[in-house]
């Protein structure tokens, strides 16, 4: 059923690419319950599926802040002419980091770099609710990336922002056991602290284990890999760290990109 909603949706972006934000949610639940089967992410299709996810969320911000009637995107194989959006409620912070961390996992170096030219300012005309943490933490990630200045105090607000005294729209524990793990994680990695990423590493799995056991969430698809550790893990891994950590929550051969460069993307 995932496959078919997922080839529909794709499918039917060049006639409304609107759809593009269930587009994104579609894909990115497909790659990851791939890797209910597939825990190392080690066959074919599963690399194909997160390829694709990665392509859409690319596209969802290319439509979003391009200046042309239309905006060519490669999803799924294929080359398409995607109508311009504009801002919209799916072209948001969440969508932002999730499309930021798919291509840090595909090791879309110029992907990266388009999103990280995406205004923060159109973040927030999706209308969307997001705490100022968020913003404070993609503002980091464009800084790293983009090489800007004051890298660390907009890191040290990301991180204090998580606070639970600080947040108001997320709760104290997906703020504590989410939302803030990445961010300790990529002060371990700028700072080069190998034993120091592994601690948090460990620290972010437990706690991403421990927030999708509940109950109420056991049965999501969600929870079946940590994205946001993942895409830490692999900046860390190309940066010649040591991963000490195993856990099917980190596919190995996204970690390890062995598929990277397998067909065009």
């Amino acid at each position: 059923m995932l496959e078919e909603n997922a080839s529909r949706l794709v499918d039917g972006l060049e006639a409304d690419s609107t759809d593009l934000g269930d587009a994104l949610g579609t894909t990115l639940t497909l790659a990851k319950s791939h890797c209910l089967l597939d825990p190392e992410a080690a066959r074919l299709p599963t690399w194909e599926s997160w390829v694709t996810a990665m392509q859409v969320g690319s596209a969802v911000f290319a439509a979003a802040v391009t200046s042309e009637e239309h905006v060519g995107c490669r999803i799924a194989d294929k080359d398409r002419m995607l109508r311009a959006t504009g801002p919209q409620p799916y072209v948001n912070a969440g969508a932002w980091l999730a499309a930021f961390y798919l291509a840090v996992v595909c090791r879309e170096r110029d992907r990266i770099t388009a999103l990280c030219r995406v205004p923060v300012s159109l973040l927030r005309e999706s209308g969307s609710r997001y705490d100022e943490f968020q913003y404070a933490w993609i503002d980091t990630l464009q800084t790293y990336w983009l090489g800007g200045a004051d890298l660390g105090a907009k890191l040290v607000a990301a991180v204090d922002g998580t606070d639970p005294a600080a947040a108001a729209v997320a709760d104290p524990e997906t703020a504590a056991k989410l939302l803030y793990p990445p961010m300790e994680l990529f002060h371990r990695f700028v700072r080069q602290d190998h034993a120091g990423f592994n601690r948090a590493l460990t620290d972010a799995l437990q706690g991403h284990k421990g927030y999708w056991s509940e109950e109420s969430r056991a049965l999501q698809s969600t929870g079946l890999v940590a994205l946001a550790p993942l895409a830490m893990t692999c900046f860390a891994y190309d940066a010649g760290f040591p991963i000490e950590v195993k856990s099917e929550y980190l596919p190995l051969a996204l970690v390890e990109r062995s598929w990277v460069g397998e067909f065009p993307t």
